[in-house]
C-alpha cells in the first residue's frame, strides 16, 4: 500500500518536451509481522522515476527498492507509447526482476510475498488508470491536445546584431567609393557629379555591355562594377566570363 512520497531530482527541458522526475516512495508492505519484527522496518521504500518524452510521446517508469538493496534487488520498468499504426491506441509493456541474496533465512517467504505483491498490483493497474481518468474527466479535462514546440522569439541581442549588420553593409559603398580615390564633398553633395575613377583597361567593363544590359551608371556605380569584377576574378581565379557572372551578381 502506498503511504507518501518525495520528489529527490526533477528536470524539465528549456521547450518543455522533457520531464524528468524522480520520488522517493514510501510503501506498506502485505507481510507477516513477525517477519517485519525480524527485518526491523514497518514501512520499505523504493525509488520510482519517471521520464516524458512528449516529442516522441513516451513514458517510461522505472524503479528500484532502497530498503534492503544489499540482500534483495527489485527492478521494475513500464513504458508507454504510441501504437504505430494507430495513434489513438497506447502500447504498454511491464517488466520486472527480483533477485534475493539473502534474508535472515527466509528467502523462500520473502519470494512468495514479491510474487504476490507484484501480481496484485498488476489486476490493480488497470483501476487505478481507470480511476485517475475519471478524475480528470470530473475536471472538465477529456482532451489533451499534442506537444508543439514553443515559437522562439528574436531576443534583443539578436535585433541588436541584425542592426549592427545592416549598418555595416550601408557602408559598404561609401567605403569601396573611398578606396577608388571618391572625396567626402562628392559623396556628401550627389547633385555635383563626381570625378571619373581612373583605372586599367583591364578593370574597365564595355561601355556598350554596361548601357545595354545594366542602364546608365554613373561613376560611383560602375566604379563598384569594376571591383565586383575584381573581386569575381581572385575568388574563381581569373576564370569569369564577364558577362554571365556580372550580370547575375548585379541582379
Amino acid at each position: 500500500m502506498f503511504v507518501d512520497s518525495d520528489t529527490v531530482n526533477e528536470f524539465k527541458s528549456e521547450d518543455g518536451a522533457i520531464h524528468v522526475i524522480e520520488r522517493r516512495c514510501k510503501l506498506d508492505i502485505d507481510a507477516p509481522r513477525l517477519l517485519k519484527k525480524i527485518a526491523g522496518v514497518d514501512y520499505v521504500y523504493f525509488v520510482q522515476k519517471n521520464s516524458l518524452n512528449s516529442r516522441e510521446r513516451t513514458l517510461h517508469i522505472e524503479a528500484h527498492n532502497e530498503t534492503f538493496s544489499n540482500r534483495v534487488i527489485i527492478k521494475e520498468h513500464c513504458c508507454y507509447t504510441v501504437h504505430p499504426e494507430n495513434e489513438d491506441w497506447t502500447c504498454f509493456e511491464q517488466s520486472a526482476s527480483l533477485d534475493i541474496k539473502s534474508f535472515f533465512g527466509f528467502e523462500s517467504t520473502v519470494e512468495k510475498i514479491a510474487m504476490k505483491q507484484y501480481t496484485s498490483n498488476i489486476k490493480k493497474g488497470k483501476e487505478i488508470i481507470e480511476y485517475y481518468l475519471r478524475q480528470l474527466e470530473e475536471e472538465g479535462i477529456t482532451f489533451v491536445p499534442r506537444w508543439t514546440p514553443p515559437s522562439i522569439a528574436p531576443s534583443s541581442e539578436t535585433s541588436s546584431l541584425c542592426k549592427k549588420q545592416a549598418a555595416s553593409l550601408a557602408l559598404v559603398v561609401p567605403d569601396a567609393a573611398q578606396a577608388e580615390g571618391l572625396g567626402s564633398e562628392a559623396l556628401s553633395s550627389p547633385s555635383g557629379p563626381p570625378e571619373p575613377v581612373a583605372g586599367t583597361p583591364d578593370d574597365k567593363l564595355d561601355a556598350d555591355y554596361i548601357k545595354r544590359y545594366l542602364g546608365d551608371l554613373t561613376p560611383l556605380q560602375e566604379s563598384c562594377l569594376i571591383r565586383l569584377r575584381q573581386w569575381l576574378q581572385e575568388t574563381h581565379k581569373g576564370k569569369v566570363r564577364t558577362g554571365t557572372h556580372v550580370r547575375t551578381c548585379c541582379l
